[in-house]
Parts: C-alpha cells; sequence; structure tokens
C-alpha cells in the first residue's frame, strides 16, 4: 500500500475548545509519537484525511514544515452519533521497519449449495514492512462442503507478511444449512405478511 500525502500543521494549543474550532476550520486534531521521541501535536486537513483512513493501517506521509514524517494510523476517535473524525493517533515508521497490524479478513467464492458459513474471525493479526502493509486477507470457500475448517495457519498471507495470531484459531467454519434455520425465515416471512394485513 503506498503512502497518502497530507500536509500536517504543528498546534500548541489543545483542549475541547481547541478541537471544536479545529473541526469547525476544516482541520483534524491528531499526535504522532514513537521511537522514543518527544509526541508531536498537529492538525490535519478534514477531507483530504478522511479519505486517506478510509482503508485499515493507512501510511501516512506528512509534510510537517518541510521535514517529512512516515506515520501509521494507530486510532481513529469518532463522533458516536456523526460519525466524523474527531481525533487520530498516529505512530512514526520507518522504511524498512516492521510493525504488528491487524488486518480485515474477507471472505470471498461460493460454497457447495445446501451449505453456510460462519466467520469467527474478522481481523488477523500480522507482521508486515510499514511501507507494504496488506489491505485484507483473502479467505476462499469456492465449493467448499460441511465440516470443513478454515484456521489461521491456512490463510494465504500477503508477501512479506507473518501470522502473529495463534495458527490453530479458526477463521471460518461450514455447516450444512438447517431447515429450522430456513423453517423461521420462512415464519418469519409469514407473520410479517399477516401484520401488514
Amino acid at each position: 500500500m503506498s503512502e497518502q500525502k497530507l500536509a500536517a500543521e504543528v498546534r500548541t494549543e489543545f483542549g475541547k475548545g481547541f478541537a471544536r474550532r479545529a473541526r469547525m476550520a476544516g482541520q483534524i486534531p491528531a499526535v504522532i509519537y514513537g521511537h522514543g521521541a518527544e509526541p508531536i501535536h498537529i492538525t490535519l486537513p478534514s477531507k483530504a484525511t478522511t479519505l486517506a483512513v478510509r482503508k485499515a493501517n493507512a501510511l501516512l506521509s506528512l509534510d510537517i514544515n518541510g521535514d517529512v514524517h512516515l506515520a501509521l494510523v494507530k486510532d481513529i476517535q469518532r463522533d458516536p452519533i456523526k460519525q466524523i473524525i474527531e481525533h487520530i493517533d498516529l505512530l512514526t515508521v520507518i522504511k524498512g521497519e516492521k510493525v504488528t497490524v491487524d488486518v480485515p479478513v474477507h471472505v470471498t467464492g461460493e460454497l457447495a449449495p445446501g451449505n453456510v458459513y460462519n466467520q469467527e474471525l474478522t481481523v488477523i493479526s500480522l507482521e508486515a514492512e510499514a511501507t507494504h502493509l496488506p489491505t485484507a486477507v483473502e479467505v476462499d470457500i469456492e465449493g467448499r462442503t460441511a465440516g470443513e475448517h478454515i484456521h489461521a495457519s491456512d490463510l494465504v498471507l500477503p508477501k512479506g507478511s507473518v501470522l502473529l495470531a495463534d495458527a490453530d484459531a479458526l477463521v471460518v467454519h461450514i455447516s450444512e444449512a438447517t431447515e429450522s434455520a430456513e423453517g423461521e425465515e420462512a415464519e418469519a416471512g409469514e407473520a410479517s405478511a399477516a401484520s401488514a394485513e
């Protein structure tokens, strides 16, 4: 994943009042920490940042007064109702450095007819190079049948990534579609039809 370039400004003000004013001015308060250095408090352009951090483990190239800092998004605080970004925690990284990240697990493919799957893990912990972080790990369930299990050790990891999660951790379990589940769906449909009358 290539880094997203953003211009950042150092901030000397803190607190809720400043954060509110910054957001009204189209800025997001953020802090960069790591490698034993003093934290750097900055503001980022709201629109460009919101686009840049849509994917998990976004890598940002921040221009701070002419100095370029590579930073990995570690935490995003959002307004619980409006879902706008209120604050971002960033971790300084160096090209070639290995970092630990949680990567989303995406299920692809179609099961054999009459089967259903249950996804036990939606994210998986990996170690990867900071400048080549995977955006997702795919699990192919094409043609699989009841009784099959996919464990963390079965995953095809992106090049350069190392599994940190328990190798025996269950990721996906395939079972037969039960008649009771189908019956419940039919009953729910009949109930909603009856209430609509």
